[in-house]
């Protein structure tokens, strides 16, 4: 556990540097969300932002008045994990669940050296890990342990109920990164209920075999959730194109939440170097 360890921590050193040489030294840009909490009224002065204006108060007819805000000594980053069968697909060593969890691992170990305090909950169709945010090193070990050494009960996926989990839990505006390959249905709303009530990532991991098989001929697919077997003609230009239609409006539909409700939105393929996708997050997050 130690060899992973540092092996993040290398990574998450490597991006620091990156982002602290081309951005501007914007580092924490990732996790530091609003971080504000009402505070006080005011006067409302030329120049304000009207989308501050507290209505009610206004409404009395005593002028017109805008609510202060103070920045938040703590912010929570949390992180939603898809651990389901369907991310068990790929090359030994490089599937979808094996780039999640790295992903999921540097982020988590640059918010605690953020002094942010970080959570994480592991889903398939049910709770697999659920860790309350915490702070300090030594939860960052904690956290990659229990990170990598998860090994799911269950092999389906239900995103809806781990949105709605999150949306229970976590009743302050926190910073939260939802990482999956979102092979599931019906959780639209939960979705967008959850980018409204908090500073929502969306990192999809994708194979690329997802998105276009080579021409194999008539060959058995295992569906990692259900264990099934289906055969396809990966020839077919009618399944080819079923296929790539598919994946490019699930992309399309996660961008267009992402731009409805200005969160953050990157793709990851799980055989490709991870390092210049996330340095790409900070940037779209500056």
């Amino acid at each position: 556990m130690r060899d992973i360890f540092s092996k993040l921590d290398k990574y998450e050193i490597k991006i620091r540097k990156a982002v602290n040489s081309h951005l501007h030294g914007n580092f924490n840009s990732i996790f530091k969300g609003t971080g504000l909490e009402f505070a006080d009224l005011r006067t409302y002065q030329y120049g304000d932002d009207v989308r501050t204006i507290d209505w009610i108060t206004t409404a009395k007819g005593h002028g017109a008045y805008v609510k202060i805000f103070k920045e938040e000594k703590e912010q929570t980053v949390f992180f939603l994990l898809d651990v389901s069968g369907s991310q068990k697909v790929g090359a030994e060593g490089k599937m979808k669940i094996d780039r999640a969890k790295e992903v999921c691992g540097v982020l988590a170990l640059s918010a605690i050296k953020e002094s942010s305090s970080v959570g994480l909950y592991c889903f398939s169709d049910q709770k697999e890990l659920y860790l309350k945010p915490e702070t300090g090193i030594n939860f960052a070990y904690k956290f990659v342990l229990k990170l990598f050494g998860n090994v799911p009960k269950s092999s389906k996926t239900n995103i809806r109920s781990a949105l709605g989990f999150a949306l229970d839990v976590l009743k302050k505006k926190s910073v939260i990164i939802l990482i999956s390959d979102f092979l599931d249905e019906n959780y639209i709303d939960n979705l967008r209920a959850l980018a409204k009530k908090h500073d929502l990532v969306i990192i999809q991991l994708y194979d690329k075999r997802e998105n276009s098989l080579p021409n194999l001929g008539i060959i058995p697919i295992i569906d990692r959730e259900t264990n099934s077997v289906n055969w396809i003609n990966t020839s077919s230009k009618t399944f080819k194109s079923q296929m790539h239609n598919s994946f490019k409006e699930k992309g399309g539909m996660l961008q267009k939440i992402s731009r409805q409700y200005k969160t953050s939105y990157l793709s990851i393929s799980a055989d490709e170097d991870f390092v210049p996708r996330l340095i790409e997050l900070f940037r779209i997050r500056k």
